[in-house]
């Protein structure tokens, strides 16, 4: 009789294990697997395959496989991919409140931003995101960045007057670089190693990774340690997808997100950390580069010049007075 139950038990573990998943979610990004932004997604697959007994099935794509970032969101509002990962930079003309993140020097550290991204403020960007027709899931880093140049030192806002700065498409990196006397040239980030190299840009800003990765290091002379502007990532849903699943899977899917946003999040301070300790070793042995880390004092003289600009972005169709001082009121 015992033998006969346990044959029935493990005949309907096989059954089980052997049936289709109800529900396929693809997830589409633009990195390498082996980024943290890539290492996130498998961890996410994974735990939301285990959290669903198998009821979701995810396939992570990476490397621009299905979609660049520029097609996705388009994709995703069709439910042909059903999970993106964008930097914020792709949601600028249809909520252009995300540029929140450009504004610089407006968080004191990264667990601060955090804790806007995760709080009141991200709940009020997420609604915004929801309202656009997707469904906004979590906040993923790439990390702070820093400014580099061939030409004077930066270390107070005055250094960089005169000197032309690369710069992605963005009213408010357009005028934090004015508001110092700078010249701000918007380039296609592809083409940022070689302007810098024949020097058609003095300089740029950028994560501690994208400046080791591209090897910015090695065209430039001098590094400053400012951590005065984010970059990051938001984590969407197709709302078709996620308007289809039952109570309990959207419970696994934000139980899997949470644990996959605090794994990436320590990831992407592991990597520029360790990136940053090797541009280091090459400014030692070669001699080519010097890196500035500013005192609280020095970044709050940037801070002073920079922050100025921030009520040209008071206007809801812009950033919104409230977000910008909830953010700034965060503790």
């Amino acid at each position: 009789m015992k033998k006969l139950v346990l044959g029935s038990v493990a005949a309907a573990m096989i059954a089980t294990a052997g049936m289709a998943a109800e529900f396929t979610l693809k997830f589409s990004h633009v990195v390498s697997e082996n980024t943290p932004k890539g290492k996130a997604a498998i961890f996410f697959e994974k735990r939301l395959e285990e959290l669903s007994g198998g009821r979701i099935d995810v396939q992570v794509y990476p490397s621009s496989q299905l979609y660049k970032d520029n097609a996705v969101l388009k994709a995703l509002k069709l439910n042909s991919v059903q999970m993106a990962a964008p930097s914020f930079s792709k949601f600028g003309k249809i909520v252009p409140q995300l540029a929140l993140f450009d504004l610089p020097f407006l968080f004191k550290d990264i667990d601060q931003l955090h804790r806007v991204q995760d709080g009141e403020v991200g709940q009020k960007l997420k609604g915004l995101v929801y309202k656009k027709g997707f469904v906004a899931l979590n906040f993923w880093d790439n990390h702070f960045k820093q400014l580099s140049s061939s030409g004077k030192a930066l270390i107070a806002p005055s250094d960089a007057k005169g000197q032309k700065f690369r710069i992605m498409s963005s009213k408010v990196l357009e005028a934090q670089f004015q508001a110092v006397g700078a010249n701000p040239q918007m380039m296609p980030f592809s083409e940022v190693y070689s302007g810098l190299q024949q020097g058609v840009i003095d300089g740029q800003e950028n994560t501690l990774s994208n400046i080791y990765t591209k090897k910015f290091y090695e065209v430039q002379k001098h590094l400053s340690i400012t951590n005065h502007g984010y970059l990051g990532y938001l984590v969407v849903m197709s709302k078709k997808f996620w308007d289809k699943l039952p109570k309990d899977l959207k419970s696994n899917v934000a139980q899997a997100m949470n644990e996959a946003t605090t794994e990436e999040r320590k990831l992407a301070q592991q990597l520029n950390d360790e990136q940053f300790a090797l541009i280091e070793e090459y400014a030692k042995k070669t001699g080519r580069l010097e890196i500035h880390k500013l005192s609280e004092a020095q970044i709050d003289q940037w801070r002073q010049a920079v922050s100025k600009i921030y009520p040209e972005f008071y206007s809801d169709k812009k950033i919104g007075e409230d977000l910008i001082k909830a953010a700034i009121a965060t503790k």
